[in-house]
């Protein structure tokens, strides 16, 4: 008899996924008992935008809007709910969450897909530390949902519900890599490139003579730092340096650093917070930055939403926000190897691809 097709509709292929995507769906309804029980309000966002995310590296989907009128204009994929839910606490909810399809062109992995979907919760008033804890909780709940305390990747168990490493990148890099972070940035917002290429190759770190200090940077904590991380339990990695803070703020008790951390499980990186920027004048500068550096290594850039900067500047309040990718989440609960493992209908378009 043949082997089954590689179809994911097939039944014999459905029937070996379906207890994972039985249990993606009680992870789902688990999240929005988490949230409604803690008074938060479940929104939803559009997903076309006029700027889809600045991050250099992100890549968007791009497609044109036509009015009835047949006037046409550029709009974007968002690549995170981010600005509309910023939006909405400028608008005045203190508490919001977003369980958002979003799209990111380029990505393809065990890990990645080019449609899939974040959570992404923000608490006005509050701060990124009170996110740390909703972590903990979050996670502990999701286990709990499926009777288990521990999730898994890559043969790798960890316990949710035991005590959380929590460790400062400049820690980290000196922990794991032999490297004084800060000092390699004397200026925080133009930090030496040459002096964190010369600490990285003295640990055996290849690196190239136009390498920027965020390539190095990066470089240093693929290699050096990730690898140990949420293996023994869960790690939150926090306070980047300040040129690394995206759209996290300054610490005001150290501006060398930003308000910003990451979750790893299971050597897996599942969540990245902010203490958000709140000052409309430094997100600008820092989008035009960001602008420049897409086009510089890439050829292009997207707009910049002015409708969001404008929200900034009439006031938005303290806050702390943080995406998580539920795919993941569901990966880690369920022990899957692979992101198309927990998703009902990967994107299939292998037969369209040029070659």
């Amino acid at each position: 008899m043949p082997a089954p097709p590689a179809n994911w509709w097939h039944p014999d292929i459905y029937a070996q996924r379906r207890p994972r995507l039985v249990k993606r769906a009680a992870v789902l309804s688990t999240l929005r008992r988490f949230f409604s029980e803690r008074d938060f309000l479940e929104v939803e966002t559009p997903a076309l935008q006029v700027s889809p995310g600045l991050e250099p590296h992100l890549q968007a989907f791009e497609t044109s809007l036509r009015t009835p009128a047949g006037q046409q204009a550029t709009l974007y994929l968002h690549t995170s709910p981010e600005f509309a839910c910023k939006k909405l606490l400028v608008a005045g909810e203190p508490r919001l969450f977003a369980l958002a399809r979003v799209f990111r062109n380029a990505e393809r992995s065990e890990l990645h897909h080019p449609e899939f979907t974040l959570l992404e919760w923000y608490r006005a008033h509050d701060t990124y530390e009170r996110l740390m804890h909703d972590c903990e909780e979050l996670l502990r709940a999701v286990a709990s949902a499926l009777g288990r305390t521990t999730m898994e990747h890559d043969g790798r168990q960890v316990d949710v519900f035991q005590p959380w490493d929590y460790l400062s990148v400049p820690e980290a890099f000196h922990r794991y890599a032999g490297i004084d972070l800060l000092a390699t940035a004397p200026d925080p917002l133009a930090p030496n490139a040459a002096l964190l290429a010369s600490a990285a190759r003295q640990q055996g770190i290849r690196t190239a003579e136009d390498d920027d200090w965020q390539a190095v940077f990066t470089r240093i904590l693929l290699e050096k730092v990730e690898p140990h991380l949420g293996h023994a339990a869960p790690t939150i990695l926090y306070d980047y340096p300040v040129s690394q803070a995206a759209l996290s703020r300054p610490k005001p008790s150290d501006p060398r650093l930003a308000e910003r951390f990451e979750l790893y499980v299971a050597g897996v990186e599942l969540a990245n917070a902010f203490g958000e920027l709140t000052d409309a004048a430094e997100q600008r500068r820092r989008f035009e930055a960001d602008c420049a550096e897409k086009e510089r290594i890439y050829g292009e850039r997207y707009p910049i939403d002015e409708d969001f900067l404008a929200a900034l500047d009439y006031g938005m309040p303290e806050a702390a926000g943080i995406a998580l990718g539920v795919d993941r989440l569901v990966m880690l609960a369920t022990g899957a190897g692979r992101i198309e493992e927990v998703l009902w209908a990967p994107v299939h378009a292998d037969e369209g691809l040029q070659r």
